[in-house]
């Protein structure tokens, strides 16, 4: 197991309605049917280091890293959670993606459902409006050789996503044919078996870097997330290549 996951959740903002941790990579948001065997979930963790009750707004994914945001009172729970739900939070990720990305792009594509156990939703159906904004920040070649290329070109991606489809910027980065290094669902096995090899770590590059919510009082609360360990490790590694 991880070190990060034996340590103590780490709290980036807290105040009288929210209390934000920095979920490292690993770690589930809640109990799950489809990882049975796992006894540690941040609900029961941040529950268990605060002390009180505490109330999920959101999910991340279980290797995705980053800001996940909690309420700690009902009354919180209700008004944040429905900045959620109409998708009036901004939020920003960093991805570590197969090739060299586009410079700026606006994806819109729209997503069937992914079928998700724990919230009752069936895969399939029609698909519904997703937009998300892409930004390439850095663009890299290592020295990886994988199937008939000697060198291996990656690209640190900006995301923004607009909606909130299940696994949403994952399958946009695969739509234009930039799968998240680490996704073995969306991305190349063997290209993730090889950077595993070469970085000496494995899991999903993608991190949820940055929130803004807005207040009670309308004012803006902007919540950052550094990189975990594991993930500027990588980039430190890539940018020595």
């Amino acid at each position: 197991m991880p070190t990060d996951l034996l340590q103590p959740l780490s709290i980036i903002h807290q105040d009288d309605d929210l209390v934000v941790i920095n979920k490292p990579s690993g770690l589930l948001v809640h109990r799950s049917p489809i990882d049975k065997h796992e006894t540690r979930f941040a609900v029961q963790e941040l529950r268990n280091q605060l002390g009180q009750h505490v109330y999920p707004l959101h999910r991340l994914d279980k290797p995705t890293s980053g800001v996940l945001v909690f309420a700690l009172c009902r009354e919180a729970a209700s008004f944040y959670g429905q900045q959620f739900q109409e998708h009036e939070i901004h939020k920003t990720y960093l991805a570590l993606v197969r090739g060299h990305g586009p410079n700026q792009l606006s994806i819109d594509h729209a997503l069937k459902d992914e079928t998700d156990d724990y919230a009752g939703i069936a895969g399939g159906g029609e698909a519904k409006p997703a937009l998300t904004h892409v930004q390439c920040l850095q663009k890299f070649e290592i020295p990886l050789t994988v199937d008939r290329y000697p060198t291996t070109r990656l690209s640190l991606m900006q995301c923004e996503p607009v909606t909130g489809r299940k696994h949403q910027i994952r399958r946009h980065l695969k739509h234009i044919g930039h799968p998240i290094i680490g996704d073995s669902r969306h991305g190349k096995g063997v290209l993730n078996r090889a950077c595993e090899g070469y970085f000496g770590a494995g899991r999903l590059w993608l991190a949820c870097t940055q929130m803004v919510l807005a207040r009670r009082d309308g004012s803006a609360l902007v919540v950052d997330a550094p990189l975990a360990a594991d993930f500027q490790q990588v980039l430190t590694q890539i940018n020595h290549a």
